[in-house]
């Protein structure tokens, strides 16, 4: 299965009570699928604060995303965590429900070892028919998927891809050694461009909430082979691209990206604790960066 080369990790829009606002839901849906060109999303991931929300939040959202985009895109549950045994259940009922795909985050806070990675993952997909991509996310889970690890899990049928948050020698190291067929994506919308240049598939983005479009043409330049005008296209993004992240300090997203959405009058609430809305100072600099 293909997802395409731009990926967006969908935030949750919630009311003014921190609950999830459905009718907003299917708002944004329609936002990434048509004005910001996605070609899959991701339901219930980092960006979505999948740590936050409950069980019965995440199987409705894995519903309603299938239901309503109607085979426009490809819908990625979020459905990893650090029980083994829960991200089964969890994974389970998302196939249940018509997901295309899973996104497997590496078991956070107990660290496991790369054995303990692996058969992790093998367990998981040896309990679903459903393709899965794993998340390696070292700095937010204590833990990194070694390229050895997952070459080796490139070699289990449905396990078909990885999207990866390291940097670009990590990706060439899996890229050169995967199974045929592995599909390799960057988690780091300012690596976009140079994954793309050592062969990953495309962008799994929170960025692409706000810059999609130009994100897309960037992406097409490139594999078109207008080099110089993708190069050109990634220098003028990398501003936002960073600016999402450190804004003007480091704040945990998708804090900064839900007020971007907010300025552009796509109303998708605040953050759930233990995250934080952003201060008006780091308002200011959001803004700053599409006046």
């Amino acid at each position: 299965m293909d997802f395409g080369t731009m990926i967006t990790a969908m935030v949750t829009p919630f009311d003014d009570k921190l609950n999830i606002d459905w009718a907003q839901f299917e708002n944004v849906m329609d936002y990434l699928i048509e004005e910001q060109q996605s070609d899959s999303l991701v339901i219930c991931g980092t960006t979505g604060e999948s740590p936050t929300l409950t069980e019965e939040e995440k199987l409705e959202s894995f519903q309603r995303a299938v239901k309503y985009a109607r085979g426009r895109c490809k819908i990625i549950a979020g459905t990893g965590s650090y029980d083994t045994a829960h991200s089964i259940h969890l994974s389970q009922a998302a196939e249940k429900l018509g997901v295309d795909a899973l996104l497997l985050v590496a078991p956070y806070y107990n660290r496991p070892s790369q054995e303990g990675l692996y058969q992790h993952y093998k367990a998981i997909a040896e309990s679903v028919n459903i393709p899965i991509i794993l998340y390696n996310v070292p700095g937010r889970t204590g833990v990194n998927i070694e390229p050895e690890t997952t070459i080796r899990l490139s070699h289990i049928p449905n396990i078909v891809a990885t999207k990866d948050c390291t940097d670009t020698d990590q990706l060439t190291q899996i890229i050169t050694g995967a199974a045929p067929g592995f599909l390799v994506y960057s988690g780091d919308d300012s690596a976009t461009l140079p994954a793309l240049a050592v062969g990953a598939r495309g962008i799994v983005s929170v960025a692409s909430h706000v810059i999609g479009k130009e994100m897309r043409t960037m992406i097409d330049c490139y594999l078109q082979g207008e080099v110089k005008e993708a190069a050109r296209l990634h220098g003028r993004l990398l501003p936002v691209f960073r600016g999402l992240f450190l804004c003007p300090h480091r704040v945990p997203s998708p804090a900064p990206v839900k007020h971007a959405l907010n300025l552009k009058g796509l109303r998708v609430g605040g953050v759930r604790l233990p995250l934080v809305d952003v201060t008006e100072q780091e308002k200011q600099f959001i803004a700053s960066l599409f006046a």
